[in-house]
């Protein structure tokens, strides 16, 4: 990957650059984050069955509160791969197709076609690249980190628009995610369940190359 820096950094300067210690800082805020809405609704669970067991009822649906907030976490970090129709006719959906297989392997456009997600390596784990949003799953296969970005030309094809993303990613990947709105980080598992099914399988591939990949720490 090139080492240039994005001119969309500059629209978002009071950012810190992302690097690998924030990038690990922001997966444990997320972790806390979840963790601080959990808690509270477990311990209230709890503490009501055992001052009155017949509020077991109210303990329920603590435990239902604590259950659904992860997922709606979840949900919003899916959301970001989301497939969403494109108003370009055909004809140039074709060619965008066409002119983004020219930017990757045989391989990475034939997972496109079928998942609508394109793979990319990068120094910070595997990326899955749509239209509007990103997943990254970091070394190990086990975090997936969900960016929300996207080209502000509503014109464009859809191939077009994964191409500019793919282009300014492997430009700048710090700055990519610098720009790029965090929607989400946590386990894998929650992301998975969250997605289409045949972006399922994008992602479970690039947890099996993530899994190969270890972080090179300073």
């Amino acid at each position: 990957m090139a080492t240039e820096l994005l001119p969309e950094l500059a629209a978002v300067h009071w950012r810190p650059r992302m690097d690998e210690r924030r990038l690990e800082r922001a997966a444990s805020m997320w972790t806390m984050t979840t963790v601080a809405h959990v808690v509270p609704f477990l311990v209230a669970a709890g503490v009501l069955v055992a001052l009155q067991p017949l509020a077991a009822p109210v303990a329920l649906a603590c435990v239902a509160h604590a259950w659904v907030i992860p997922e709606l976490y979840a949900q919003r970090g899916a959301n970001v791969v989301r497939p969403k129709a494109s108003g370009a006719p055909a004809g140039a959906e074709r060619m965008a197709l066409g002119l983004l297989g020219d930017l990757v392997g045989h391989e990475a456009r034939e997972q496109y076609d079928r998942t609508g997600l394109l793979p990319e390596r990068g120094r910070m784990g595997q990326w899955l690249i749509g239209p509007a949003g990103a997943l990254l799953v970091r070394p190990g296969g086990r975090r997936v980190h969900c960016w929300c970005v996207r080209v502000d030309d509503p014109q464009l094809p859809t191939g077009d628009r994964v191409a500019h993303l793919l282009l300014a990613l492997r430009a700048d990947e710090e700055g990519f995610a610098t720009v790029a709105n965090q929607a989400f980080a946590g386990a894998r598992w929650r992301v998975r369940r969250r997605l289409a099914r045949e972006q399922r399988a994008a992602l479970d591939d690039a947890v099996a190359v993530a899994r190969t990949t270890h972080l090179d720490r300073p």
